[in-house]
């Protein structure tokens, strides 16, 4: 068989160098073997890159497709809301703690106008909501307890449904011109409404308790809606008392309120569990110094939040006062909304020294005689309660026990209502009695800078103990 047929045989490159002749070079020199030859041998026998590449092509296009392909989605950034609206669940009971929520801001308002105009007296309407106010203190957390101990659903339903007769109930007193100590019964049953904000904050907590920085945005958020209600509660209630009828804004609220915590309990799978009695703390939260000092500094920073608000509508004196008060609101849920994008929470007396100073600014503004200047120090002032609060809470849920979250929250929104019943008392007193009404915006400085110094006692507290 010639030389050039073995080479083009099916065994090919294998067989070829078997059959060679004696003492020829397996790779013949370039002089010495024909132009033929030399090129079957470069088809037979090729490189191993060669081969390589032809066995294995374009390797870094197909592991890019295969890296960027549907299986493994890019997970958005820690910070972000979408992340945060990614987890199963999240949303549905959001969109009905949001409803639940609205009416916070607006029950009250509505029964101010709603008594103020049935009776003529605002004095009465005051000691009404306040009478309200009193008995939330007492009552919200031994609702909250409950809630810990047999779960939401079993507890916020009955309870919600308990306070939405009791607005009902005011609202027929008011219409009917019922006895005046009625008003005061009706309205006190409102205080068993439970605390969607401190449920929603705990399924938070239970959903991301391996994700820090995913929390920190979630309680951002729940700040930020906090913000909302208040801002467009009030503005919601005034438009239906007197486009409607003056009882409108409670009878809306008490749907809402109702209807929203029938939305948010439905949703089950987000629910935390009931945590055995067996680990959970007995006793009172109330029995640590730590956490007594830590609930006076809420009671102060609602206190900035009660004298802020008292001391603009009487310095404003107008139908523009609503909206300059909420600009402070605007700017708390901008700041909020920001804050959480952070992805970490700050500290605390680091929050309440930038509030102290920014606090500052609506006297300034007020001093100034300008309301654009008070407009403009009520929004920066704003930007600095967002922060605060988000990282007050995130302090309460490190300090509270496991299976009494919504306990622990519910003392610390106590100590807030109470300090702004505090502030709103003192603000009115000093509006009255200062030589101007820009001399009382420094009651919610001196506020603010009363919940530094229990902070700082509280801290220099803490790194004691820790010592010993």
């Amino acid at each position: 068989m010639p030389h050039h047929d073995l080479m083009l045989t099916p065994a090919g490159p294998a067989l070829a160098p078997r059959y060679r002749e004696p003492n020829t070079p397996e790779r013949p020199e370039p002089h010495t073997s024909p132009p033929a030859t030399r090129i079957l041998a470069k088809a037979a026998i090729p490189k191993p890159r060669t081969l390589a590449k032809a066995a294995i092509p374009e390797r870094r296009p197909f592991a890019k497709a295969v890296t960027s392909g549907p299986r493994t989605p890019a997970t958005p950034p820690t910070g972000s809301y979408r992340r945060l609206f990614a987890v199963p669940g999240a949303r549905a009971f959001t969109l009905g703690n949001l409803v639940a929520r609205l009416p916070m801001g607006m029950l009250g308002v509505s029964a101010v106008i709603m008594i103020a105009g049935a009776y003529g007296s605002y004095a009465l309407a005051g000691a009404v909501t306040a009478t309200g106010l009193a008995a939330t203190a007492v009552v919200a957390p031994w609702t909250a307890r409950l809630v810990d101990r047999y779960g939401q659903r079993r507890v916020a339903v009955p309870a919600a449904a308990l306070a939405a007769l009791g607005s009902l109930a005011l609202l027929l007193c008011v219409h009917h011109r019922a006895p005046v100590w009625t008003l005061f019964v009706a309205y006190a049953a409102t205080a068993t409404s439970p605390n969607t904000g401190g449920m929603s904050r705990a399924r938070w907590a239970h959903l991301l308790r391996d994700d820090h920085a995913t929390l920190h945005t979630a309680n951002a958020f729940e700040q930020a809606v906090d913000e909302l209600c208040f801002m467009l509660g009030p503005v919601l209630a005034a438009f239906l008392c007197t486009a409607l009828f003056p009882e409108a804004g409670t009878l809306v609220g008490a749907v809402l309120l109702l209807t929203g915590v029938l939305v948010f309990t439905a949703q089950r799978s987000t629910e935390p569990p009931v945590a055995p009695r067996s680990t959970t703390a007995p006793g009172s939260l109330l029995r640590g110094s730590g956490t007594v000092r830590l609930l006076g500094v809420f009671l102060a920073t609602g206190a900035v939040f009660g004298a802020m608000e008292v001391v603009t509508l009487a310095h404003v004196d107008g139908p523009v006062a609503g909206p300059i008060l909420a600009l402070q609101a605007a700017g708390s849920c901008a700041a909020g909304l920001v804050y959480g994008r952070t992805g970490r929470s700050g500290r605390l007396r680091t929050c309440l020294v930038a509030m102290t100073c920014l606090m500052t600014l609506p006297f300034l503004g007020a001093s100034t005689g300008s309301l654009l200047a008070l407009a403009a120090g009520l929004l920066v002032a704003g930007m600095a309660t967002a922060p605060t609060m988000v990282t007050g809470m995130a302090l309460v849920q490190r300090l509270t026990p496991p299976g009494r979250l919504n306990e622990g929250m519910t003392l610390a929104v106590t100590a807030l209502l109470a300090g702004v019943a505090v502030g709103s008392a003192t603000g009115g007193w000093a509006a009255e009695h200062a030589p101007s009404t820009a001399y009382a915006f420094l009651i919610p400085t001196a506020a603010a800078a009363l919940a530094l110094v229990q902070e700082a006692t509280r801290t220099t507290q803490a790194r004691g103990a820790v010592r010993e």
